[in-house]
């Protein structure tokens, strides 16, 4: 998945001019190449080979609850992103484009997209719904007769899950107000265009197409409003995979506001904040928040977690009081001859 990102970035870099003709396109540049030919990548495609690359260290690592998370927000991320060019790439309006380029494309998208999906099964089928036996017995420092004591996981080598409570309220948060100032645009900007334009922004035309690989505007921050939601909704669960999907989450959403604000200020608009109509600013002022969101998203998902599968206290189990009790996890059986009184 990361070599065919990188391989179109590589293309796109050849038929520029000058390196940073590719950074002002993926900044939302509308000037195309050369002649019958167009930008093939955007900037979520960095962001792709980037995740690819953290969820393949993650999963070599054997990081059971980080990488599958890390799997998991790569599959979901690279399915919604790269789900539209399935039709927007076989669009009439492309034919005038080099031949055999959409082609490409199209086909670059269909397998990452099929990428995505082997991605989700093989977490789904990989997983231990019932906690496995060798995953807990992580747990067990010491036992006596009767009694099963657990200690909280104080190995620096162990590789952290779920988010505490404090820093999975405040990834909830985060992502939660970028993720619904995003849906809030989009609700604006669906009733101020009616549907048969904000259609075009949604699914794919001509006079919004920017690069290849790129969803249509609308369907993109569509997109990363539905994932800061759901990662947003996962951290306020603490679910193991909280943190990959926030970071996942924070990463999109910060590149996309700061080439937002980068933009702006290339193009002068943030000089002329004052001077901007109320809309403009108001968009700009979006951007801020989504990007400063995104930054502390990232930032408290770095943080280590508790880890997966173990308790935050130390807890004891023991026999109850009567013989037809059940045995607590991993508590030595009772002896052969049974005390008085049991």
């Amino acid at each position: 998945m990361a070599l065919l990102s990188t391989a179109w970035i590589i293309r796109d870099l050849n038929i520029a001019e000058q390196p940073a003709d590719v950074w002002w396109a993926w900044l939302g540049e509308a000037q195309r190449p050369a002649e019958f030919t167009a930008w093939a990548t955007s900037a979520l495609d960095p962001l792709l080979v980037l995740g690819a690359l953290g969820a393949a260290a993650a999963a070599l690592r054997a990081a059971s609850s980080v990488a599958s998370g890390a799997l998991i927000a790569l599959a979901a991320g690279t399915a919604l992103l790269r789900l539209p060019l399935l039709w927007v790439l076989g669009a009439g309006w492309l034919q005038g484009l080099e031949s055999g380029l959409t082609g490409r494309a199209r086909l670059t998208a269909g397998a990452q997209l099929a990428l995505a999906v082997i991605l989700a099964v093989v977490v789904a089928t990989g997983r231990r719904p019932d906690g496995s036996e060798d995953r807990a017995l992580r747990g067990v420092t010491r036992t006596a007769y009767g009694v099963v004591h657990r200690l909280p996981y104080d190995d620096p080598d162990e590789v952290p899950g779920r988010p505490r409570r404090g820093p999975a309220v405040a990834l909830g948060l985060l992502l939660g107000a970028a993720g619904l100032a995003i849906a809030a645009w989009e609700l604006h900007w669906s009733l101020r265009l009616g549907w048969g334009t904000y259609r075009k922004g949604l699914l794919g035309d001509a006079s919004v197409f920017r690069a290849l690989l790129q969803p249509p505007l609308h369907w993109q921050m569509a997109a990363l409003a539905l994932l800061a939601l759901g990662a947003a909704a996962a951290a306020l669960r603490q679910a193991s995979w909280a943190r990959p999907a926030a970071m996942a989450a924070g990463a999109l959403l910060f590149a996309q506001a700061a080439g937002v604000l980068v933009f702006a200020g290339g193009t002068g608009q943030l000089d002329r904040f004052p001077a901007l109509p109320g809309q403009a600013r108001l968009e700009l002022g979006t951007a801020l928040l989504v990007a400063v969101a995104g930054l502390a998203a990232l930032v408290v998902a770095a943080r280590p977690g508790v880890p997966d599968g173990g308790p935050e206290e130390d807890g004891a189990q023991g026999y109850g009081a009567s013989p037809e009790a059940e045995r607590p996890q991993h508590a030595p059986p009772p002896p052969s001859t049974l005390p008085p009184g049991w």
